[in-house]
């Protein structure tokens, strides 16, 4: 017997070991990753692609290079439009960073009074459509308004009702970021201040101002960005004072004219890719400003600052509830301003439209579908990027395309989605003219906000998780139910109720995909607003708005009680 040769030979067979695993967390890993990418490839980077194609194509299909461009800025009617977008940006974006940063003062380092009450009346404008304080301002302001002897006999149909209504809309968006960067300060610094007696305007200069820079800059770009992008408040109030976002859509529905809308769209790109790489860069050289040994300031009472405080966010409260109070009265109104008797009639929309209330209905589904589809996609990308190991350029790939919506207005985004959608030799066809393919516009459209808010969600968790659930041989979707999922409710609802509300209120993102049977309630108050039917229009935006603030209380409610199952380990 040869030895030699059985020494080197197993003493048992290792058959079962030696064929290949399986994997499935790798294969579910590899699958969500594609799925990702394939859905953010097609509701984001093609469409947009497309828009940009086609703005270099004459009417024919035809490449015709910058001819469109040269024929857009050769009209002087038209090139006006882009001084009045500027002009409306700047003004609004002023007034409004100030008036923001007057209240989140006043929130945040003073000792006034009600400060929980400000914050949410504060906050009430970003439940309702842009359109809802454009309506009020005609009735305010108008020809037969209530207030039209206050503007002196100038028209709110122009600059001054686009600046009253824009400020409105977006002050909500300004306070949320000043109110944060105004809420984290180190009391050591206002106390070396004190010591070294300091007057308290050279304290506001130099420490105040200089901690809450990085917010105002980001304040400044967002509410920029929100200002020329907006179509709700020119479109209802702005006269014949165009700007950009009024033009694309007389030029696409009005003319049928998709080159020059598509055009018109790439100059609006601008200022709004500007202000987000502004943004961008701003972030990337903040620096901490509150650590581990810094101590919460906490203001101390003063009289005459407390009580000045209280007056501003008075005043400011006084305007943004008269303002509501007006829409509301309006959409009561029977007949304005013949018949001033109190009814429901505005209400009911069968009497005003053939559509009747389906549109309220559609927004319904338009929000739920959004809320659900938008916080599964979000959640999965956010996991992805920030969890799952992938090629370096896959993950800078996917990281672009998250960040990509928050600098393309909505309108834009939409004639994408016609471009790219709407092509007969695109598969992808059937979704056009469907409610998916409005919610699948509605997430792209919101999607940088609510990633924001997963990846910050997903970074408090400990890499040890998935660490551990590999220790143990327990696959990484399984890690994710368990743990992941559970701790990051709260965010999840957060991005949920975010979706929501905007879906309810927007406009300009489907304004070009809807149809007969789609008609979402924001686009048929615009459509009763050009037919003359204030009231009625005015009833549907009031209604948005209950439906949005409703939603959030039932999200308060209902999270806090879903929150206290799922979160006893915070405790």
């Amino acid at each position: 017997m040869d030895l030699s040769t059985t020494a080197n030979r197993p003493l048992y067979r290792e058959t079962s070991q030696r064929r290949p695993v399986f994997n499935t967390g790798k294969l579910v890993s590899a699958l969500c990753i594609t799925g990702v990418s394939l859905y953010l490839l097609v509701t984001l980077l093609l469409p947009l692609m497309a828009m940009l194609a086609r703005s270099v194509q004459d009417s024919q299909g035809r490449f015709v290079g910058i001819g469109n461009f040269a024929e857009y800025l050769g009209t002087h009617a038209l090139t006006q439009s882009i001084s009045n977008t500027l002009t409306i940006g700047f003004v609004v974006t002023g007034i409004v960073v100030t008036l923001a940063f007057l209240f989140a003062y006043g929130l945040t380092r003073t000792c006034m009074p009600c400060k929980t009450a400000f914050k949410v009346l504060g906050m009430l404008p970003i439940l309702a459509p842009s359109l809802l304080p454009a309506i009020s301002m005609i009735y305010l302001f108008g020809n037969q308004g209530v207030a039209r002897d206050l503007l002196m006999g100038h028209s709110v149909y122009g600059i001054l009702g686009i600046v009253i209504g824009l400020v409105f809309w977006t002050f909500p968006h300004a306070l949320l970021i000043l109110n944060t960067a105004l809420s984290t300060s180190d009391a050591r610094l206002y106390e070396s201040a004190r010591v070294m007696k300091s007057s308290a305007l050279r304290t506001f200069l130099t420490v105040t101002l200089p901690a809450a820079k990085f917010g105002l800059i980001s304040t400044t770009a967002v509410v920029f960005t929100l200002v020329v992008t907006d179509f709700g408040v020119p479109k209802v109030i702005g006269g014949q004072y165009n700007v950009l976002a009024t033009d694309i859509y007389k030029q696409v529905v009005g003319q049928q004219n998709f080159a020059m809308g598509a055009v018109i769209s790439v100059l609006l790109l601008l200022p709004a890719i500007i202000a987000f790489l502004v943004d961008r860069r701003v972030q990337k050289r903040q620096k901490e400003l509150f650590g581990s040994r810094s101590v919460a300031y906490q203001p101390e009472p003063s009289p005459i600052r407390d009580r000045l405080f209280l007056v501003i966010c008075s005043l400011m409260i006084m305007a943004i509830l008269s303002i509501i109070a007006m829409a509301v009265y309006g959409s009561l109104v029977t007949f304005w301003p013949w018949n001033l008797e109190l009814s429901l009639q505005n209400y009911r929309f069968e009497n005003f439209s053939a559509q009747g209330w389906v549109p309220f209905f559609n927004s319904l589904k338009l929000a739920t579908g959004t809320a659900i589809v938008g916080t599964l996609v979000i959640f999965i990308t956010a996991y992805c990027v920030e969890k799952v190991k992938m090629a370096a350029s896959i993950k800078w790939l996917i990281q672009v395309m998250t960040m990509l919506p928050v600098a393309i207005p909505g309108m834009v985004l939409g004639l994408g989605y016609i471009f790219f959608f709407n092509q007969p030799e695109n598969p992808l066809g059937m979704f056009y003219g469907t409610m998916a393919l409005l919610v699948l516009n509605t997430v792209a459209h919101y999607f940088t906000v609510g990633h924001l808010t997963a990846l910050s969600a997903l970074k408090k968790l400990p890499n040890e998780i998935e660490a551990v659930a590999a220790s143990l041989k327990i696959p990484q979707y399984r890690a994710f139910f368990k743990v992941s999922l559970p701790v990051c409710l709260p965010a999840l609802l957060d991005i949920g109720i975010y979706l929501f509300v905007n879906a309810m209120t927007t406009t300009s993102a489907v304004v070009f995909l809807y149809s007969s049977d789609i008609m979402p309630a924001s686009v048929a108050v615009m459509n009763m607003e050009d037919a003359g039917q204030n009231g009625p229009a005015a009833a549907m935006a009031v209604l948005i708005m209950l439906t949005a603030a409703t939603v959030k209380v039932v999200h308060l409610q209902v999270g806090k009680k879903l929150l206290n199952n799922t979160q006893r380990w915070r405790r």
